[in-house]
């Protein structure tokens, strides 16, 4: 990999857009992790789930995001 790839690399890998979707499925999981604890109901426990599901999935996406960009140029 040469300075210029490398660069590339790093320009696409700190893109603002990756970090803002990390950002936005880590409140969603605070927010089912707050469900989950705040009441007693198995509807709201199957609900809290699904929700630091779909969180912990956008989470995952930008990290994948991050990590792919070296490979994105080849």
């Amino acid at each position: 990999m040469d300075a210029k790839e490398r660069e590339n690399s790093i320009d696409t890998a700190n893109q603002p857009s990756i970090y803002m979707t990390i950002a936005v499925g880590v409140v969603i999981c605070v927010v089912g992790t707050f469900l989950r604890f705040a009441f007693d109901a198995l509807w709201l426990s199957l609900l809290s789930w699904a929700i630091l599901t779909i969180g912990t999935i956008i989470c995952c996406k930008g990290v994948f995001q991050i990590l792919g960009s070296s490979n994105s140029k080849r």
